[in-house]
C-alpha cells in the first residue's frame, strides 16, 4: 500500500474517532444528567405549588402538588369488576344485590337493607351513592357521613373546634340535616387527602374519631392483636396514658388502619352513637359478646333491628374488611391493605403509591406478584378455588336462614308461644350474625379463607339448630283451635 493511501486513510479516520468520542461525551453527560435529575427527583419529591390545610377537602387543590396520586385517585370512577366484586361508574347506580341473592332481602325484612342493598363502585361515588339510597326514605343519622364524606371540618365546626365533640353531637342530627350542612360548608366530597394524610408532612394519620375510640377500646381489652404489635407493645408498657393510634402504630400498621376508618363493623342511630365493637377483641364471637353487653337507650339488649316475620332482635353487620382481614396470613405476616389495594409503583426515581384503590386481582403483577413468584394465571386461579369455596358455603348458609325462618313462622302458627320460640329467636339471631358478617365484608373470604369458612359453617350449624328446635315445638304443642 502507497503511503499516500495510507495518509488518506489516516485522514479519514480523525473525523470518525471525533465522532465517536462527540456522541461517547453526549451519551454519557445525557446518563449524568439524568441521574443528576432522578437524585433530584428523591430530594425533591413534591414541589408545593399551592398551599393546602386541614379544610382543603376537594382532591383536585392536592392535585395541583401531588397529580400523580391524584392523577390514580381519579381512576376510582373507573369501571372494575372481578367475579365477586366492583361495579361500573357509568350506570346511575348499581345492581342491588338483595335482587340477586333473593335470600339477603328475606333476612333483611324489617331493615332498611332490605329495601336497597347495592354492589360496591369505587371511592369515588363513595358519596353519591350514599345520597341516592333508597335507605334515606328511613329515618338515618347523621353519623353514617362519617364513612362517605370529608366531613372533618364539619366535625370541628359542630364541636366548636373540638372534632371529636362535634363527630358525638352527627348521631343525634338527622342524615339529610347534616349532609345539607356539608354541602353549605363546601365540603360534600368523597374521601379526599385530608382525611389520610397530614397537609404539612404528607405523613399518613387517622383522622376519623370512630376508629380512634375503637382502637382505644380494642387496646385497653384482651383481644389477640397479633396483626397490630405495637398494641402489644403498648399492653406490656404502663399504660399511664391510652392507646394513642397516631402516636404509637408504625408506619406499616397505618398503611391498614387509615383503610380502617370506614372499612369496619359498627353501628350508629339516631339514639346511639357511632361504635366499634372492640371491646373484646375482633373475631366475629368478641364482637357478637361486646354487642350482647350493650344496653339500648331502652333498656333492652342491643339488636340492629327486629326481624319483621320472626320478631328476633338480630345484629346487622356492616363491612368488617378490617376484622376479617385481621384473622388472616396477610395481616400477620405484616401486609398492608395499601401493599394490595394501593400497591407502590415507580414513577422515575420516585417510588408513588397508586391511588386507584381497587381489587388486588386488577392489578396482579404489582400487587401479588412482588411476593408470590407464582405465574399470573396460578395466583388468580388459587384466589378463584378459595373464593368459589366460599361463595358455595355462603348460599348454603342462606339457604339454611331462610329455611330457619319459615320454619319459626309455622311453629309459631302452630300455637307456640313467644316464651318457647325464645331459644330458637335467639339461635336465628346468632346465624344470622355470622352470616352478615362475611356476606357484608367484600373479600368473598380471601381476607382470611379457614376464618370464614368457619365462621359460614357456624351459621349454617347454628341455623339447622334452630330449624330443629322449632320442628320439634311443632311436634309438642298443641294446635291453635
Amino acid at each position: 500500500m502507497s503511503e499516500m493511501t495510507k495518509k488518506s486513510k489516516r485522514l479519514w479516520a480523525y473525523p470518525v474517532i471525533l465522532l465517536v468520542a462527540a456522541v461517547a461525551t453526549a451519551v454519557v453527560t445525557a446518563l449524568l444528567l439524568n441521574i443528576a435529575e432522578r437524585k433530584a427527583e428523591e430530594r425533591t419529591p413534591f414541589v408545593r405549588l399551592v398551599e393546602v390545610g386541614e379544610d382543603t377537602t376537594d382532591p383536585a387543590k392536592w392535585g395541583v402538588n401531588w397529580p400523580k396520586q391524584y392523577n390514580t385517585y381519579l381512576l376510582t370512577a373507573q369501571h372494575t369488576q372481578t367475579r365477586y366484586g366492583g361495579h361500573g361508574g357509568s350506570e346511575a347506580l348499581p345492581d342491588e344485590k338483595i335482587e340477586r341473592d333473593p335470600w339477603l332481602k328475606r333476612m333483611f325484612l324489617g331493615y332498611a337493607f332490605a329495601i336497597d342493598y347495592r354492589d360496591r363502585r369505587g371511592h369515588a361515588y363513595m358519596l353519591q351513592d350514599q345520597e341516592q339510597t333508597q335507605r334515606l326514605t328511613k329515618p338515618q343519622s347523621g353519623s353514617c357521613l362519617h364513612c362517605h364524606a370529608s366531613l372533618m371540618p364539619l366535625y370541628r365546626k359542630l364541636g366548636n373546634g373540638d372534632a371529636t365533640a362535634g363527630f358525638e353531637k352527627t348521631y343525634t342530627m338527622t342524615y339529610k340535616e347534616t349532609n345539607q350542612m356539608l354541602h353549605d360548608m363546601g365540603h360534600a366530597h368523597p374521601v379526599s387527602c385530608v382525611d389520610c394524610h397530614d397537609p404539612e408532612t404528607m405523613a399518613i394519620r387517622v383522622t376519623r374519631p370512630g376508629l380512634i375510640q375503637g382502637i382505644e377500646r380494642l387496646a385497653a381489652g384482651e383481644g389477640e392483636v397479633p396483626h397490630l404489635p405495637s398494641v402489644e407493645r403498648w399492653r406490656e408498657g404502663s399504660r399511664d396514658r391510652p392507646y394513642d393510634i397516631n402516636r404509637d402504630a408504625s408506619r406499616t400498621e397505618m398503611r391498614s388502619l387509615v383503610c380502617a376508618q370506614c372499612h369496619v363493623e359498627y353501628y350508629c342511630s339516631s339514639n346511639f352513637k357511632l361504635t366499634f365493637p372492640w371491646g373484646h377483641g375482633m373475631k366475629v364471637e368478641q364482637a357478637e359478646k361486646f354487642w350482647n353487653e350493650t344496653t339500648l337507650t331502652s333498656g333492652e339488649r342491643f339488636f340492629d333491628y327486629k326481624h319483621q316475620e320472626t320478631q328476633a332482635p338480630i345484629l346487622k353487620a356492616q363491612h368488617p374488611e378490617f376484622e376479617l382481614w385481621s384473622q388472616g396470613i396477610h395481616a400477620r405476616s405484616g401486609v398492608a391493605c395499601a401493599d394490595c389495594h394501593m400497591p407502590y409503583m415507580r414513577d422515575g426515581a420516585t417510588k408513588v403509591s397508586d391511588h386507584w384503590v381497587r381489587s388486588p386481582l386488577l392489578n396482579v403483577n404489582r400487587a401479588c406478584q412482588v411476593c408470590h413468584k407464582f405465574s399470573e394465571a396460578e395466583i388468580l386461579d388459587r384466589v378463584a378455588k378459595i373464593q368459589d369455596t366460599n361463595h358455595q358455603l355462603l348460599q348454603n348458609a342462606g339457604k339454611a336462614i331462610v329455611d330457619l325462618i319459615d320454619t319459626i313462622i309455622a311453629t309459631r302458627t302452630k300455637g307456640a308461644s313467644e316464651e318457647q320460640l325464645a331459644p330458637v329467636l335467639e339461635l336465628q339471631r346468632k346465624a344470622q350474625w355470622r352470616l352478615d358478617f362475611v356476606a357484608a365484608e367484600n373479600s368473598m373470604g380471601f381476607h382470611a379463607p379457614q376464618e370464614t369458612a368457619r365462621i359460614l359453617g357456624e351459621a349454617v350449624d347454628l341455623a339447622r339448630q334452630g330449624q330443629v328446635a322449632a320442628l320439634s315445638l311443632q311436634q309438642t304443642t298443641p294446635a291453635v283451635q
